[in-house]
């Protein structure tokens, strides 16, 4: 019932700012998309916080989320969610992606450095709230029957991070609808989808009871993804040649080192293994890519590492969604030029 509760909630503040509002443009901009789908009489998604429960609050998601602690019911705070990580390790919590409706790793990259985010392995945070499918693509290769219960639900979703992918503890009820009632502050806005004037007329003459709200509600959610699509790539054949590309970018090469590597490395930040901008650094990554060894970039940022529940941290592999084929040998000529190598 209180999803329902809350839905009637934001369709009654969304009717309010309607009559508000003189045209397309004021009446869209700054409005949260869910608000948007919901006056337009789209189904309630199941992922509303039950706000009920003690001790539920934003503050409290958010903290769980950014610290791994959160002010807990009774006084004092929750014992750490996990002793490796936190959310924005593998995740950012602001809109990374020019084009909501397309996964393009360039495209993100070229963000990231222009909006001062890192470039990383999980699909932003932000907006999911907005998403209706988790854990998609090859992720079974990797969690098998885990993801089941993952893939069409966001608690599920949620929980399968904490403990698996953040080798953490299970989040208590009340801490869960904390991380949701968080994450609904950081859902998609009208502004972050592109569309046309005309669009913005179509889906404003329908939430005044004037146009088709089906075409309007389906002209919306083809303006974002209702999840992020992950392809699981191996090494090249031959990693002495790496993958064909028709050339190499070392300036792309180095936002991925910066805004990608040296996000987990640098300082050993969230991982054991040390990176900085040293030339030693650049040599021992430069011999060790056609090798088959863990200190292989090849090897970790297409296969990762395997977790060792509650022993030690690991880290993600790079979809090819998340990292292509000529980023990572962008990144490798990077790593090859610093390190004064010849190939």
């Amino acid at each position: 019932m209180y999803k329902f509760l809350f839905a009637t909630f934001l369709t009654t503040a969304f009717v309010w700012a309607i009559q508000q509002s003189s045209g397309p443009d004021q009446l869209l901009s700054g409005e949260a998309v869910a608000d948007v789908l919901l006056q337009l009489g789209d189904e309630p998604v199941s992922h509303y916080p039950d706000t009920t429960l003690k001790g539920v609050s934003v503050e409290a998601g958010r903290g769980i989320m950014l610290t791994g602690f959160a002010p807990a019911p009774d006084g004092g705070k929750t014992n750490k969610q996990s002793k490796h990580y936190v959310c924005t390790a593998c995740h950012n919590i602001k809109k990374e992606d020019p084009d909501l409706s397309v996964s393009d790793p360039q495209a993100r990259l070229e963000y990231a450095r222009d909006n001062g985010l890192p470039f990383l392995q999980g699909t932003a945070l932000y907006g999911a709230v907005n998403r209706t499918s988790f854990y998609n693509g090859d992720y079974e290769q990797k969690y098998g029957s885990l993801v089941e219960p993952a893939r069409d639900d966001l608690r599920e979703a949620i929980q399968l991070c904490a403990t698996e992918c953040s080798q953490g503890r299970a989040l208590e009820p009340w801490e869960m609808e904390s991380v949701l009632a968080y994450l609904w502050t950081i859902g998609l806005k009208m502004d972050d989808l592109i569309l046309s004037d005309e669009e913005k007329a179509q889906i404003s003459q329908a939430l005044n009871g004037k146009g088709n709200t089906v075409a309007a509600i389906q002209l919306i959610k083809s303006k974002y993804l209702s999840g992020s699509p992950a392809t699981f790539v191996a090494p090249p054949e031959d990693r002495k040649a790496g993958y064909e590309v028709d050339t190499t970018d070392v300036e792309n090469g180095r936002l991925v080192y910066e805004l990608s590597c040296l996000h987990c490395h640098e300082n050993e930040r969230y991982s054991f293994f040390r990176l900085d901008d040293s030339k030693l650094t650049f040599q021992h990554l430069a011999k060790h890519f056609p090798r088959y060894t863990e200190y292989s970039v090849y090897q970790v940022g297409r296969y990762g590492t395997s977790p060792v529940p509650g022993s030690k941290p690991y880290m993600p592999n790079y979809t090819l969604e998340k990292l292509s084929h000529q980023q990572m040998e962008d990144l490798r000529a990077y790593i090859e030029l610093r390190a004064g190598y010849e190939r």
